[in-house]
């Protein structure tokens, strides 16, 4: 299957937009980032896998993956605790990764969301290390050329979120978007009591 370019792509991926934002107001995903309720609701993403847990110092990348004295670490990050909330979803029917992402970044912004990093296909680091390293999810090692990855900050209805957008592609039909969105944890709040695997 081909994904569509130019001014056509673009009309897609505002028409993608509109009906992954009907489709989360339906189900009443208008609290929050949204952004997992939009794919829960949208009906060419399927979900893989969803885990919820309490994390202390979960590091959020703010720059590329690089290999450092041997190991593979990011270029800068933060470390934050509260709840995270991960989903894994499979892109369908022809549907593109990229302009799923691109889709769930219009409704950041339309939230009032603030953009803290961004990278693009290898500026990104290796995709293996995305995959397995960072997320946890053999099925997103794809071509680094097709990877992409996002962290929003964004604050709503009196609480913060990190939200963190990855798309990556093995195949025009193995297309894959993770998402981690991260409730921080507010002052006067109970210690995380389960910690990060």
């Amino acid at each position: 299957m081909r994904t569509r370019t130019g001014s056509v792509g673009k009309t897609l991926v505002r028409g993608l937009g509109l009906l992954m934002l009907l489709a989360a107001h339906a189900r009443g995903g208008a609290a929050g980032p949204g952004v997992l309720e939009t794919l829960e609701a949208f009906p060419h993403a399927e979900s893989m896998e969803r885990r919820e847990l309490r994390v202390i110092d979960h590091q959020v990348g703010l720059g590329a993956l690089q290999k450092i004295h041997g190991d593979w670490e990011f270029r800068d990050s933060e470390r934050l605790s509260g709840l995270l909330t991960r989903e894994t979803f499979r892109i369908v029917d022809g549907f593109a990764a990229a302009q799923v992402l691109a889709s769930l970044e219009e409704q950041l912004v339309e939230r009032g969301s603030r953009l803290l990093f961004r990278c693009e296909g290898r500026a990104c680091g290796h995709a293996a290390q995305w995959a397995n390293r960072v997320f946890g999810q053999r099925v997103l090692y794809g071509r680094a050329d097709e990877q992409r990855y996002r962290v929003h900050a964004l604050q709503r209805d009196g609480r913060e979120w990190r939200v963190v957008l990855y798309a990556g592609a093995r195949t025009s039909d193995r297309q894959y978007v993770h998402v981690d969105v991260l409730a921080l944890e507010r002052a006067g709040e109970d210690s995380a009591t389960q910690l990060e695997e």
